[in-house]
């Protein structure tokens, strides 16, 4: 793998891992949202 190539792919892995971790967290606010609904009514 020439140089160049690693440094895409780690930057695809950082990218990766801050949307993963952008999901998680959208999730999470979904659950507690529905959570707060259901209380609600």
């Amino acid at each position: 793998m020439r140089v160049a190539e690693a440094k895409r792919v780690k930057g695809l892995k950082e990218e990766n891992r801050q949307l993963k971790r952008l999901v998680a967290d959208r999730a999470l606010n979904l659950e507690v949202a529905k959570d707060l609904l259901e209380k609600m009514w």
